[in-house]
């Protein structure tokens, strides 16, 4: 790591958790041959091309990238658990092409389970469900290198239990890190105001993701409603640092979008501990408000390095999985109803 982020590691390592842990290689995906059959739990899964090469840069294979994912199963398949998976299939690795498939393949096992979602067209879609060690490896083995899932559960895709925001950098190269974190401590700091307590992540891409767990009751576009207020009210605040224009072309050049529209139904964001199709296989990972404020970046955590970190820290976004301390966002939905209602025109 950065010699920037090794202070902020130690910060996160007091408030470690210790209810979740990872043992690496407690589960080995073989390395003498291409193909494999495991068995995990009571079930069989195929893994193919285990030898081929996903990450160029860094030599990492299709197999290194399953036994990461089996290594932090134990973290990562409890934010997973009972939501729809939008499969990203990267078939020859990073740096081929990749393509999305959201109804689950004609050859799934019988013992995968499945999210039926009625869509606007009245099409019916199958998606795959991960909620054990063995789903998550039939799925990343159709070469998803990352993870997306439903910000609702499959018991009622309407309503979800979070809301998140997206602090995306100019896709221009004209935003630095540096405004990225900052922003992500406004955003923090003016959802504290709120009485709101927010958890952040790398994306594992270009930004960072700020995340607030929710008591379900509020509808997806309610949810939407909300996110969009609140980050037009930052563009306001600091508009010298962030936009919540979600037109590109109309995005002033420097800024950090606060994106709100991850919110609408049927969006997803790569998941917490997801691998992303970078050069050097950075992972979106759970920070503190502290590592933020230090000065991490976004290859400070990579496929080679992050699981020692977990090893150490545990799951720091478990109380996204918490029934309890979750914010009641119907109260603050009332006040932007009413707020719209009193910037409508007369009628007389």
């Amino acid at each position: 790591m950065r010699a920037a982020a090794r202070m902020p590691f130690k910060l996160a390592v007091m408030t470690r958790n210790t209810t979740e842990r990872i043992e690496p290689g407690a589960f080995a995906i073989p390395r003498d041959r291409a193909d494999a059959v495991v068995r995990a739990g009571d079930r069989d899964v195929t893994l193919t091309n285990l030898g081929k090469v996903f990450f160029p840069q860094t030599g990492a294979t299709k197999g290194d990238l399953l036994q990461y994912y089996a290594d932090v199963a134990p973290l990562l398949v409890p934010h997973l658990r009972g939501r729809a998976e939008v499969m990203k299939r990267y078939p020859n690795g990073a740096a081929g092409d990749f393509f999305y498939m959201k109804r689950t393949p004609a050859n799934a096992p019988p013992w995968l389970k499945t999210c039926s979602i009625e869509h606007g067209s009245g099409s019916v879609i199958a998606f795959p469900i991960i909620d054990d060690l063995a789903s998550l490896l039939w799925v990343i083995n159709l070469g998803c290198i990352d993870l997306n899932e439903w910000y609702s559960r499959c018991d009622d895709t309407d309503r979800p239990d979070y809301l998140h925001f997206d602090l995306d950098p100019m896709k221009d190269g004209s935003t630095p890190f540096a405004t990225v974190r900052a922003v992500a401590l406004h955003v923090r700091d003016a959802l504290a105001d709120l009485g709101i307590a927010a958890y952040a992540k790398t994306s594992g891409s270009s930004g960072i993701h700020v995340y607030v767990p929710i008591v379900r009751g509020p509808r997806q576009k309610e949810v939407w409603t909300f996110a969009k207020a609140f980050a037009q009210t930052m563009e306001r605040v600091y508009p010298d640092e962030v936009t919540a224009e979600y037109r590109i072309a109309k995005r002033p050049s420097g800024r950090v979008l606060v994106d709100y529209n991850q919110n609408a139904w049927g969006k997803t964001l790569a998941s917490v501990y997801s691998v992303r199709a970078k050069p050097r296989a950075t992972v979106s990972t759970p920070v503190t408000w502290d590592e933020i404020a230090a000065g991490i970046e976004i290859e400070d955590f990579r496929l080679d390095n992050v699981r020692d970190r977990f090893v150490q820290v545990g799951d720091l976004w478990s109380p996204l999985k918490a029934a309890t301390g979750r914010v009641d966002l119907s109260r603050y939905l009332e006040g932007i109803t009413a707020g719209a209602q009193r910037a409508k025109p007369s009628s007389r």
